[in-house]
């Protein structure tokens, strides 16, 4: 993975100011991570990787979520960093957009939670799942006016949810970054 991804993952992280103690403990973890190099920003990275990923909400504040085809759970669209990208926010708004189907998303640069969770993935190479660490920053998307969705190969299922009437069951740490990311929408 770049040094360019890498400089603004630390610089990103570095910066950002968490709204919960679980999202800044997550946050300096993620750093720690990343002291190891830019190795740590690809799933070659076995013992843990850093992702991005996406919480596309709408004018009316109901938020995107896809019920993931391996995992079984509702979630923010996003995964893992690709050699082109060269920022975390980039990575997160273009996992969004091939997610979703929906063009013309517009992000804000500035995340709204990361979270550390263990999961089973591949290397990117066609070797068999295994478990790991996701290190996932996570940012605010927003859907244009009348957006319309379309369903990727990653979901089973994708459906605009209202904070309160979230789908079950849901991913890890799903729900905490709902709170931040509707702060930002007044």
């Amino acid at each position: 993975m770049s040094d360019v991804l890498h400089a603004d993952a630390m610089r990103v992280l570095s910066a950002w100011r968490a709204t919960t103690e679980e999202g800044d403990l997550a946050r300096k973890r993620a750093l720690e991570l990343l002291a190891e190099g830019p190795g740590t920003l690809t799933r070659a990275h076995r013992a843990g990787h850093l992702t991005a990923s996406a919480l596309v909400v709408d004018a009316d504040g109901r938020v995107l979520l896809c019920l993931h085809g391996r995992l079984g759970k509702w979630m923010q669209l996003g995964g893992h960093c690709e050699p082109g990208d060269t920022t975390l926010a980039e990575a997160a708004l273009r996992e969004a957009t091939e997610e979703s189907g929906i063009d013309g998303l517009t992000l804000d640069p500035d995340p709204i939670d990361v979270d550390v969770h263990d999961v089973r993935c591949g290397a990117g190479d066609g070797t068999p799942a295994t478990g790991s660490t996701h290190y996932d920053v996570r940012f605010l998307v927003h859907a244009p006016a009348g957006a319309t969705e379309h369903l990727s190969d990653e979901s089973s299922a994708l459906g605009w949810f209202r904070a309160g009437e979230l789908p079950s069951p849901l991913a890890s740490a799903t729900a905490r970054q709902i709170p931040p990311a509707l702060s930002r929408l007044v």
